[in-house]
């Protein structure tokens, strides 16, 4: 049998095996708002941890870490680090943010903002900013898609009508289960994502060098300086490293998808054990970047975006098209799961807090359902038109999208821990961050080496704090209830 037929066999067998899989695990739910959005807050601690991995872990961290590995050397490193600073972060106010969703029924990011601020407009505002914020995010798990399954074809089939037609499918999929399906679904997705990468990282340098250990000398003596980061002011160098680890740190939670794996949680407890267990998920991106240190020791020469194919174009070229099937496979997932709760989160909150609180429309139960899964196929179709249109590496779309989100973060914490910011001032700030972090994208590194996106959250932060020192809220924030720890 042909290779390319094997492993787009495989590929399909474990796609429609896991939806199938996800749609069995849900089918005795009745599908309202609160159970379709946010799982009724009835997941345990099991069911988050694997939620927020399925979401968080991506194609990017199957594809992107194993890309920057290959392409760039030690920056890629961040990707080791800045999960574990946000999941620190989130330890101490993830709780109380679940605390006043629950007794609130809240049910998005822009949802704590009305509540705590008291202003629509802001609510509204923030809706729309994740909104689109979402649709290169989601752009970005079309991207590695369709490198797998170019890949896995062997390049004798069309990548972008499978990719469109895949994406549609799992669109459809998030339009029938909601939350719970995609849960259930990442359950399958993070088994065979684990295997595929340990896998990658592990068998990939012992079968080329003997060792990892081994394939990292190899690396150092083709490219001496691969594995140590540049001056500070240097263009991706240590000042970088530290501004880009603490910004897509802080920024880790601010996607509206994340605000519904929070508000599914069943106590604040789980919370906080999540948020001692997902550091765990770290380790999966050292395999990955040894998978990419391994591509380039074995095949140098990609340039650009091919970087970020380099460890599956070696699976392509020395190992048997049932191996590439399988680890594509898992890849597939990687890309197809988050993207699924990527538009879930983005139709939530533009049903929730623009066509509702803006317009008065999808008041109801009923019609609330209909728009969140009818905004859940617009979304995927905006998505896939950027994409068609717009190619650019995984690695940027991600930091595009948290230089963005992360822009959000200020007002929530100040909404939690200080009482004089208004909305006026929350507002204020996220506006000259919004537009500092769009100039950013002209530019790799700002003043000192540092990440644009960066100082455009300084700059957030800064008029906030000013607005709110000489223009203080008249009434103080509504009080948290049972914010103990």
């Amino acid at each position: 049998m042909r290779p390319e037929v094997v492993a787009l066999a495989i590929i399909g067998l474990i796609v429609f095996g896991t939806i199938a899989f996800a749609l069995l695990s849900v089918r005795r739910f009745r599908m309202d708002p609160h159970e379709y959005i946010v799982g009724s807050r009835s997941f345990g601690a099991l069911l988050l941890w694997i939620l927020l991995a399925g979401e968080i872990y991506t194609s990017f961290t199957f594809l992107g870490a194993a890309g920057w590995a290959y392409g760039k050397g030690a920056p890629a490193f961040y990707i080791m680090a800045y999960g574990s600073v946000a999941y620190i972060i989130g330890y101490f106010y993830l709780p109380l943010v679940w605390r006043i969703g629950k007794d609130r029924g809240l049910l998005t990011w822009p949802d704590f903002l009305i509540d705590r601020y008291g202003s629509k407009t802001l609510g509204i505002g923030v809706a729309v900013l994740q909104f689109f914020l979402t649709v290169p995010y989601v752009t970005l798990q079309l991207t590695g898609l369709q490198i797998l399954l170019r890949i896995a074809g062997y390049g004798h089939y069309n990548a972008t009508v499978a990719v469109s037609a895949a994406f549609m499918l799992v669109a459809l999929f998030v339009f029938t289960t909601g939350l719970r399906g995609a849960a259930w679904a990442s359950v399958v997705k993070d088994v065979l994502v684990l295997g595929a990468v340990l896998f990658a990282g592990i068998y990939l340098p012992v079968h080329f060098f003997g060792s990892p250990a081994a394939m990292i000398d190899r690396v150092v003596q083709l490219h001496p300086h691969w594995m140590t980061l540049a001056a500070p002011t240097a263009n991706y160098g240590s000042a970088w490293y530290v501004s880009t680890v603490i910004l897509t740190g802080m920024g880790f939670f601010m996607g509206p998808a994340n605000a519904q794996a929070i508000y599914s949680a069943r106590s604040a407890q789980t919370i906080r054990r999540n948020m001692m267990l997902m550091p765990l998920y770290q380790l999966v991106v050292v395999f990955v970047l040894l998978a990419g240190l391994t591509a380039l020791a074995v095949m140098p020469g990609l340039k650009g975006t091919q970087a970020d194919q380099s460890f599956v174009l070696l699976l392509q070229r020395y190992f048997p098209a049932w191996v590439l099937g399988l680890v594509a496979g898992a890849g597939c997932l990687a890309a197809l799961l988050p993207a699924s709760v990527l538009l879930l989160g983005a139709a939530s909150i533009f049903s929730k807090n623009v066509l509702s609180d803006a317009f008065g429309v999808a008041t109801t139960d009923r019609s609330r359902m209909f728009w969140t899964r009818s905004l859940v196929l617009i979304c995927a179709a905006l998505a896939l038109v950027l994409w068609i249109f717009e190619k650019t590496s995984l690695v940027d779309l991600l930091l595009f999208y948290y230089n963005g989100v992360t822009q959000i973060l200020p007002g929530i914490l100040f909404a939690l821990f200080w009482p004089r910011v208004s909305a006026w001032a929350a507002g204020a700030g996220l506006l000259v961050g919004e537009c500092a972090a769009a100039y950013s994208l002209h530019v790799s590194a700002g003043p000192w080496g540092i990440n644009p996106g960066f100082i455009a959250l300084l700059a957030n932060v800064a008029v906030c704090v000013c607005v709110a020192l000489f223009f203080p809220r008249k009434q103080s924030a509504k009080p948290l209830q049972g914010q103990q720890f």
